[in-house]
């Protein structure tokens, strides 16, 4: 049964494009409460590789209750490896069909990998996993996301994630064609390949369906003094604002070719603003993206 979920479509308030970040599926009702009166716009609910025992129906309507009308659940993710786990298929399956009960109609995840073979011999099982998923995700009405991180994996020995680079996304959507799956991306993992995120963003911008706002730096002296192979930094996994990008430049593209949806914190990974200074960190990077989204929503004169 196809499923017909609210679009966010106004640009009244910023709705269009709504500044969020991620939480824990089964932390929700008690972790949303807290953060909530920080000016938190949209959350993304996760959880790892399975689904924990909830009653997806109830928390759904439980965590839009404790929404209202300043927040909503953009989405719903399960990072795990489908292509190997069957039980993690099976969630991505379950959140595809209950995504609805939160309001929302993005799910969110790794594409998985099997990691005795390369990205392009992952391509049979890729087709034969997402070639359901995305035939059940176009009978609700819903669109998956993939997760563009390599999970320390390479193009040879990919680990969990076949979906972190352009040139498998490409063999991807030529094996499963369907609008019902897309990226979920961020510049942060471009950034760890030492891939420049900006001409990459106005090519994919259309198979884009979630952000993550999830920033790098690269450390380009170490880089240059040290290489690769000194067990250094050379790149650093940074919340939005204390990174290197320019989110304005990120969210102009987006809103130039007429993105809708949510661009929502992947917070604790920050070397710096961590531990006691993780939700520091976060609520600065909320109000830079919403800074960088334009600032407050001025109507214009009748």
């Amino acid at each position: 049964m196809l499923v017909t979920l609210p679009t966010i479509m106004s640009r009244t308030d910023h709705q269009d494009i709504r500044i969020g970040t991620l939480a824990n599926l089964d932390k929700a009702e008690t972790y949303l409460p807290q953060i909530l009166p920080h000016g938190f716009e949209s959350f993304e609910l996760t959880t790892w590789a399975r689904l924990p025992d909830l009653d997806l129906a109830e928390l759904g309507k439980k965590v839009q209750d404790i929404c209202g009308d300043d927040a909503i659940i953009s989405s719903v993710g399960c990072y795990g490896n489908p292509l190997q786990e069957e039980e993690t298929a099976k969630a991505i399956e379950t959140l595809i069909k209950n995504a609805k009960h939160f309001g929302c109609n993005i799910v969110c995840g790794f594409a998985g990998a099997q990691e005795d073979r390369s990205v392009e011999e992952n391509m049979p099982k890729f087709k034969e996993v997402w070639g359901h998923l995305a035939k059940v995700a176009e009978g609700e009405g819903v669109k998956f996301a993939f997760e563009n991180c390599d999970m320390g994996g390479t193009w040879e020995s990919p680990k969990w994630n076949i979906a972190h680079n352009p040139r498998g996304w490409e063999m991807m959507f030529n094996e499963v064609i369907s609008d019902a799956i897309g990226l979920e991306w961020e510049p942060c993992h471009q950034m760890y390949s030492l891939a420049d995120p900006i001409p990459q963003l106005r090519k994919w911008v259309g198979k884009i369906y979630h952000v993550h706002g999830k920033d790098a730096t690269i450390n380009h002296d170490i880089l240059e003094t040290y290489g690769f192979r000194a067990g250094m930094p050379i790149v650093q996994h940074r919340t939005p604002g204390f990174g290197d990008s320019d989110w304005t430049d990120i969210i102009t593209i987006l809103r130039g070719a007429g993105w809708r949806g949510a661009i929502d914190i992947e917070g604790w990974h920050d070397p710096v603003y961590r531990d006691d200074l993780e939700m520091t960190g976060q609520v600065y990077g909320l109000e830079y993206l919403k800074a960088c989204r334009g600032g407050a929503f001025i109507p214009n004169p009748v």
